[in-house]
């Protein structure tokens, strides 16, 4: 396969069997890996409806809600040990992020170690989203790129798209943060790396079907993250951390 698109989910029965179908029609060599954290709405079993009805459908199912940080881990993992994926893209699964982008991602990805879907290079590409939720976001990704001294205008970003020879230089069992922490570690520890990172402009609309799972201790945790990022280094990566403990892949036939 050319790429793997990782979604990770919780109650997102409502959205997911319209957005794995869009994800696809991006390119015929790109393929969709759910990871689903045992979502009690039947999320689930519509990844696996899905899967069973087209090859280019993956599914990883975790015990419990274990978290977005996690997930997108244990989904690069599996990536990493399970494909020949050139290219590994991370996006939410609300349609916050329009599959439409997917191939700028990629032709980027062709000069770039990382790609990162920027709602705030080239103004401010935001719809949807409350004055005040703008302007916590806004404050927040200056806020983590000062602290952790990296030049990124949009660290809490949840799209991004992975060569496969640069997510193999990070170690996973080091990375411990969640939500926009998650994000924030991820490419701070890409730049730590010597890795290229490149920041595009994209349009994110806030979710319309479902709920939001920001929380008070997600915004706590990325706040802290940044001063523990700033003041450590990346570790060299274990021979482990393709291993995936805990979740049961499915793929159909």
């Amino acid at each position: 396969m050319k790429a793997l698109v990782v979604l990770p989910t919780y109650e997102e029965r409502r959205n997911l069997e319209r957005l794995v179908p869009e994800i696809l029609a991006q390119d015929p060599d790109l393929h969709v890996l759910v990871v689903d954290d045992a979502s009690p709405d039947g999320t689930g079993q519509i990844a696996d409806a899905l899967a069973a009805a087209n090859p280019r459908v993956h599914v990883l199912h975790r015990p419990a809600k274990l978290g977005q940080g996690s997930a997108y881990l244990e989904g690069f993992r599996w990536a990493l040990g399970e494909t020949d994926a050139a290219y590994v893209l991370q996006m939410d699964a609300d349609f916050s992020h329009a599959p439409s982008a997917i191939p700028e991602f990629l032709a980027a990805a062709a000069a770039s170690d990382l790609v990162l879907g920027s709602r705030y290079r080239d103004g401010i590409r935001v719809l949807n989203w409350p004055l005040g939720r703008l302007a916590l976001s806004l404050a927040a990704n200056r806020y983590a790129a000062l602290v952790a001294n990296v030049p990124i205008r949009d660290l809490t970003s949840g799209f991004k798209c992975f060569r496969r020879a640069a997510l193999e230089r990070f170690d996973f069992g080091a990375i411990r943060s969640e939500g926009y922490a998650f994000h924030i570690e991820m490419s701070v520890r890409a730049r730590q790396l010597g890795l290229g990172v490149r920041e595009i402009p994209i349009v994110f609309t806030d979710r319309v079907e479902g709920r939001s799972k920001l929380s008070r201790r997600i915004v706590m945790e990325a706040a802290w993250v940044a001063w523990v990022l700033r003041f450590t280094r990346p570790p060299e990566r274990s021979q482990q951390a393709l291993a995936a403990p805990g979740a049961e892949s499915r793929r159909s036939a």
